[in-house]
């Protein structure tokens, strides 16, 4: 799909409002309600909006802790590979998973709500997972930038007038 300003700016009013009604929406971009609806449908349906969240403030739930954990595996076989993936992919604890280049071959982000509870984790399912030669887990102090709106500007055609 090509995208076009309008369609950035649509980008840009979905990921700092959700899901706004379609008549403010079709407002703030300047577009009539009818055209504006289907620009979003067009988005959804190309999977360019993959789906509409809410973001919840993890502190406030009880899970402050954030460890970022980096796993080699002995074997980088497209099988071990593979194993691994699925396995972290079922625990709920891990809210992000890369595949990396460099010293690891995997980069975990962790919530959790204590460090005894990591320890649980670490002990009970991340160590039980076949093929992993090493783990190193580093703790975030605090966060400086969290920013859940893409920087559709780098994309080309910007977000703005």
């Amino acid at each position: 799909m090509k995208l076009d300003r309008t369609d950035y700016r649509i980008l840009h009013h979905v990921q700092n409002h959700g899901r706004m009604p379609n008549t403010e929406l079709a407002e703030a971009i300047g577009l009539s309600p009818s055209p504006c609806l289907r620009r979003v449908r067009a988005l959804e349906q190309a999977g360019v909006i993959r789906r509409y969240v809410g973001i919840v403030d993890a502190h406030a739930v009880g899970l402050p802790i954030n460890a970022f954990v980096s796993v080699s595996l002995r074997s980088q076989e497209k099988a071990a590979l593979e194993k691994f993936q699925a396995r972290v992919a079922s625990y709920p604890e891990v809210m992000e998973c890369y595949l990396m280049t460099g010293s690891s071959d995997y980069l975990l982000r962790v919530v959790m709500p204590d460090l005894e509870s990591y320890e649980r984790f670490l002990v009970e399912k991340l160590t039980k997972v076949p093929g992993i030669d090493n783990i190193q887990t580093s703790f975030a102090l605090k966060p400086i930038v969290q920013r859940t709106e893409l920087p559709l500007e780098a994309g080309g055609l910007g977000t703005r007038g």
